[in-house]
C-alpha cells in the first residue's frame, strides 16, 4: 500500500477544501467482506484550468467510482489510490461503491465471533491510515469534513457511531451528522452489545461490552460511570470551550490493538478493561486514567487536530498529562503520579536512549508509515513529563490560560506546535519558545549527579547536569529518624532551578539527598556516595511513595547503565519491597527484577539464583498480607510468585486445590498462569490444557490456551506454535501475541536454539504478507529477547542491514537489538 507523504499532503490540502461525506456501510453482506458506499463532496481551489488528485481506497473488489457523474475506470486504481484527473476549479461530487475486507489483526473494520457464545462484533479501527480499508477518503487530517453515516447489520445488532444512533427498522441504522472532524475519527461498532446508558449535564452517556461479558461490566458499572462523569465535570471546569459532541459512548471492544482510541462521542476501549477476574486497585487507576486520557483527546485531538502527524504527541502527550492529572485531581485514585513515575516513565526514559529515538516533537515526519513509528514512549511518557515540568515552570493557571486560548483559536479545525507555542506565549511574559526549543525539539536524557560539598554544618549543595535542558526541580533533603530506625524523616524540600547560577547552602550534612524529589522534571539521577549507603539501608523508610519511585527509577537506570550490579539490586529490592506499601512500586520493581534482572541481565548460571531471590521476596509479601487486609498486595505477590517458579509442586498444588493456602481462590486468570508456568516447566501436557480449556472456552482462555501450548518444551509443541505463527496466517492479532509469548523461554533456550536464526528470515516475510499490526507483534512479542548473545545480535544486525524489513518491524528490531546489547553491556560490567 503507498504511504502518504507531507508533500503530496501539504499539495492536496492547498487544492481542496472538503465538505462533507455521506458514507453507507453494509454488515449483512458474510463473513469476510462488507459494501461500503460513499460520496464526497470537495470544492477544489484556484484559478487554474485543471489539476490533479487522488483519493484513498483498499477494496477487496472496487465495484464502481463516478466524479460528477462520470464513471472512472475501477483498473485505474493503483494500490489504494484512484487518480481524480483534470479537476476544475468549483464542487465536485465523488461517488465510491466497493466491497471492503474485514480484518482480523484490529485494523480498518475488525470482526470478532465471540468463542463464548458464538456471537459476532465489528469496529472500525482507522487511526492512523486505515480509513481507507473502510471508506473512500482523502485521508489526511487536515482535510475535515462533516460525516452522515448509514449502517445495515443484522436484525439483533446495535449500531454505535460518533453521534447519537437511530435504528429506522430493517436493520438501517442513522447517525447523527458530525460536527467537522478528520477522517480517521469517523467510528462504528456494531454487534448484539449489552449497553448501561445514562445522561449527565443533558447529554447521553453509554457504556457497551461484548453480552459474554455483561456481568463483569455491569458489576463495575458504577465505577466507570463514576469516573467517567467526575472527569468531564472536572475537565469542563479546566476548559472554557464546552464538550462538542452530540454524546459520550464507551465501547469495550474484543482484540483490540491499542489502550483506547478517542474517536469523537464512541471511545473504543480494549475489553480487558473489563474486568473478569480479581484485580488491584493500581489496575482499577490504570483503567480510570485511560478513560481521563481518551476525554482529554475530545478537545485536545478531536476538536482542534493535528495539521500533519508530526504532530502526533500534541494528542498524545497532552492526553497523557491530563489523564494523570484528572484522575488524581477528580477520582478516588489519588496517587496516579507514583504509577506514572514507576511505569510509564521508564518507557519514555528507555526509548529515548535508543538509536530510534526522535525528538518529541520532530521536525521530519515525511510519511505515514514514519509517522506510525512515533507511537512510542517520547510521544506518550517524555511528551507528559515535559508538560509536567511546563507546567512546574509555567504555573498551573497560565498554561490553562493557554490551552483555552488554543481551543478557542483553533476548534474544529487543525493546528500544529507553532500554533500551540503561540497560545501559550500569549498567557504568559515567559519565554516559552526557549522552552519548546531546549525541551521538545531535543532528545536524550540529561542525568543530574548530586554534589554536597564543605563540612560540619556548612555544607553546600551543586548539582552537576549531564545535559543542556533547563530544569526546575524539588530536592529532597532526608534525615535519619532517631525514634524509628530505619525510617528516613524529610528535612526540608528545596526548589532549584538548573543550571545554578551557584551553590546552594542547605546546613548540616544530610543522610540522604534525593534530587528531581516529587518527579516533577524529565532526567535520571544519581546519588552521592552517603547517599547511596543511606538509601541501600533505608528506600523503604522514605515516608512519600512517590521519593520512593523516584529512587526505584534511579537504581534501574544504574542497573541499565552498568554502574549498579544487578545483583545488588535484587539484593535492595529483597531487603525493601517486603515493606513497600505502594501498588504500583511493589508491581512495577518485581516486573522489572524478573523481566528484565532475572531474564537478561544476570547470566544462566546466575538465574537461578535470582529466581530463589524473587520466590522468597514473594513468599515474604504474602506471609504478611495472610490476614487478608491488603487483598491487592496480595494478589501482587501470588502473581510474581507463579511467574517466577522454579520448580512446579507449589503452583501444581495451588492449581488442584484451587486457591492459594490463606487465599485468593484461583479465577481464570490465575489458573491460566499457573498453567502457563507449570508448561514452560514440564510439569503439565496437551490433555490438562485442553480440559482447562473447555471450563473456560471465553476468548480469554484461548490465548491462554495458545499461550500454553506453544510453552510445552516440547519439539512437536514448538513446531505447531512457530508454524501458527509464521506460515499459516490463521492466528489473529491476540492469538499471534498469545503463542508469541509463550514461545520464547530462558528455561528453554537449548530447544528453540534453531528458532533463533530462523526468526529474522521469517519475520520479515510474514510481516510484508500481514501488515504494520502483525510486524509490531511480531517485533514485539516473538522476538527471542531470551538470547542475550553475541550470535543474536549480530545476525538481527544482518537482518537489518540487508532484509528491508517493513518499516514497523525495522523499528521493533532497532530497539530490541539495542536492548539486547544493554543486556550483553550490563553483563560484560559485572563479569568479574
Amino acid at each position: 500500500m503507498s504511504v502518504l507523504t507531507r508533500d503530496e499532503a501539504q499539495t492536496r490540502s492547498r487544492l481542496l477544501d472538503v465538505h462533507h461525506y455521506t458514507i453507507d456501510l453494509d454488515l449483512t453482506r458474510g463473513d469476510d467482506t462488507f459494501d461500503s458506499r460513499t460520496v464526497i463532496r470537495f470544492t477544489v481551489r484556484g484559478d487554474t484550468d485543471t489539476a490533479d488528485t487522488f483519493v484513498e481506497v483498499k477494496p477487496a473488489e472496487l465495484r464502481t467510482a463516478t466524479l460528477d457523474g462520470h464513471p472512472l475506470d475501477p483498473a485505474a486504481l493503483d494500490e489504494n489510490r484512484l487518480p481524480l484527473k483534470g479537476l476544475t476549479p468549483g464542487e465536485h461530487e465523488l461517488r465510491v461503491e466497493a466491497a471492503m475486507r474485514y480484518s482480523r489483526t484490529g485494523e480498518g473494520m475488525h470482526r470478532f465471533t465471540d468463542p463464548t457464545d458464538g456471537e459476532t462484533y465489528v469496529y472500525t479501527q482507522l487511526f492512523l491510515d486505515d480509513v481507507q480499508r473502510v471508506y473512500a477518503a482523502f485521508d489526511q487530517p487536515d482535510l475535515k469534513a462533516v460525516f452522515d453515516l448509514t449502517v445495515t447489520a443484522p436484525d439483533s445488532w446495535t449500531v454505535l457511531a460518533n453521534g447519537i444512533t437511530e435504528h429506522t427498522g430493517d436493520g438501517h441504522w442513522k447517525a447523527a451528522t458530525t460536527p467537522r472532524i478528520s477522517t480517521y475519527l469517523v467510528a462504528v461498532a456494531a454487534g448484539p452489545w449489552h449497553s448501561v446508558r445514562t445522561e449527565h449535564r443533558g447529554l447521553p452517556f453509554g457504556i457497551h461490552c461484548r453480552r459474554s461479558l455483561a456481568p463483569h461490566l455491569d458489576a463495575d458499572a458504577d465505577e466507570l460511570l463514576d469516573v467517567t462523569r467526575s472527569c468531564f465535570d472536572r475537565y469542563h471546569e479546566k476548559f472554557t470551550e464546552p464538550y462538542p459532541f452530540d454524546s459520550y459512548d464507551q465501547a469495550f471492544v474484543p482484540e483490540f490493538n491499542a489502550g483506547a482510541m478517542e474517536n469523537p462521542g464512541l471511545v473504543t476501549f480494549r475489553d480487558e478493561f473489563v474486568f473478569r477476574s480479581a484485580v488491584t486497585d493500581t489496575q482499577r487507576q490504570t483503567r480510570a486514567m485511560v478513560i481521563a486520557h481518551e476525554m482529554a483527546h475530545m478537545w485536545f485531538g478531536d476538536l482542534v487536530t493535528l495539521r500533519w502527524w508530526d504532530d502526533i504527541w500534541l494528542n498524545e502527550s497532552f492526553a497523557e498529562y491530563m489523564g494523570y492529572q484528572t484522575t488524581a485531581e477528580a477520582t478516588r485514585f489519588t496517587d496516579t503520579w507514583t504509577d506514572f513515575g514507576v511505569t510509564r516513565k521508564p518507557w519514555g526514559y528507555d526509548a529515548d536512549q535508543r538509536p530510534s529515538t526522535h525528538p518529541v516533537a520532530p521536525e521530519d515526519v515525511q510519511d505515514t508509515a514514519s509517522a506510525l513509528l512515533n507511537f512510542d514512549g517520547i510521544s506518550y511518557a517524555k511528551g507528559a513529563s515535559a508538560l509536567r515540568q511546563l507546567v512546574t515552570w509555567l504555573g498551573e493557571k497560565d498554561f490553562l490560560a493557554g490551552i483555552n486560548i488554543h481551543f478557542e483559536r483553533h476548534k474544529f479545525a487543525n493546528a500544529s506546535l507553532a500554533d500551540f507555542i503561540d497560545s501559550l506565549a500569549a498567557a504568559t511574559d515567559r519565554d516559552v519558545h526557549a522552552w519548546a526549543d531546549a525541551w521538545l525539539r531535543t532528545t536524550g536524557v540529561d542525568t543530574l549527579t548530586p554534589d554536597v560539598t564543605g563540612d560540619n554544618g556548612s555544607r553546600a549543595l551543586d548539582v552537576a547536569r549531564k545535559g543542556e535542558r533547563p530544569h526546575r526541580i524539588a530536592v529532597g533533603l532526608y534525615d535519619r529518624d532517631l525514634t524509628d530506625e530505619g525510617r528516613l524523616t524529610l528535612r526540608t524540600r528545596l526548589d532549584l532551578d538548573l543550571p545554578q547560577a551557584e551553590p546552594r547552602p542547605i546546613g548540616k550534612l544530610p543522610a540522604l539527598v534525593v534530587l528531581n524529589d516529587g518527579d516533577l522534571s524529565y532526567a535520571k539521577i544519581r546519588f552521592d556516595a552517603d547517599s547511596f549507603r543511606t538509601l541501600s539501608e533505608s528506600l523503604s523508610g522514605l515516608p512519600d511513595p512517590l521519593t520512593r519511585a523516584v529512587a526505584w527509577n534511579a537504581l534501574r537506570d544504574a542497573v541499565r547503565d552498568g554502574e549498579l550490579p544487578a545483583t545488588t539490586y535484587l539484593g535492595i529490592a529483597r531487603a525493601h519491597l517486603p515493606h513497600e506499601t505502594d501498588l504500583a512500586l511493589v508491581d512495577g520493581v518485581l516486573a522489572f527484577a524478573a523481566g528484565q534482572v532475572a531474564d537478561r541481565y544476570v547470566t544462566p548460571a546466575q538465574r537461578p539464583a535470582a529466581l530463589t531471590t524473587l520466590a522468597e521476596l514473594c513468599r515474604d509479601l504474602m506471609r504478611r498480607t495472610e490476614d487478608g487486609d491488603h487483598p491487592g498486595l496480595r494478589l501482587i505477590a501470588v502473581r510474581h510468585r507463579i511467574a517466577t517458579a522454579a520448580h512446579p509442586d507449589t503452583i501444581a498444588a495451588w492449581l488442584a486445590d484451587g486457591t492459594v493456602p490463606g487465599g485468593p481462590e484461583l479465577d481464570p486468570e490465575l489458573r491460566w498462569r499457573i498453567l502457563t508456568r507449570l508448561a514452560v516447566l514440564g510439569a503439565t501436557d496437551e490433555a490438562a490444557i485442553a480440559a482447562e480449556l473447555d471450563d473456560d472456552p471465553s476468548a480469554t482462555g484461548q490465548e491462554g490456551a495458545a499461550r500454553c501450548r506453544a510453552a510445552l518444551p516440547d519439539a512437536e509443541a514448538k513446531a505447531r506454535a512457530w508454524e501458527a505463527m509464521f506460515t499459516t496466517d490463521d492466528l489473529s492479532n491476540y492469538l499471534f501475541t498469545a503463542t508469541a509469548q509463550g514461545f520464547w523461554q530462558p528455561e528453554q533456550a537449548d530447544l528453540v536454539a534453531g528458532y533463533v536464526p530462523r526468526y529474522y528470515t521469517e519475520a520479515v516475510a510474514l510481516a510484508a504478507r500481514r501488515g504494520p499490526a502483525i510486524a509490531e507483534a511480531a517485533g514485539r512479542w516473538a522476538f527471542p529477547a531470551h538470547a542475550v548473545d553475541a550470535d543474536t545480535l549480530r545476525l538481527g544486525r544482518e537482518c537489518l542491514a540487508g532484509a528491508d524489513p517493513l518499516p514497523a518491524l525495522r523499528r521493533k528490531l532497532t530497539d530490541q537489538l539495542d536492548d539486547l546489547a544493554r543486556a550483553l553491556r550490563v553483563r560484560e560490567a559485572h563479569a568479574d
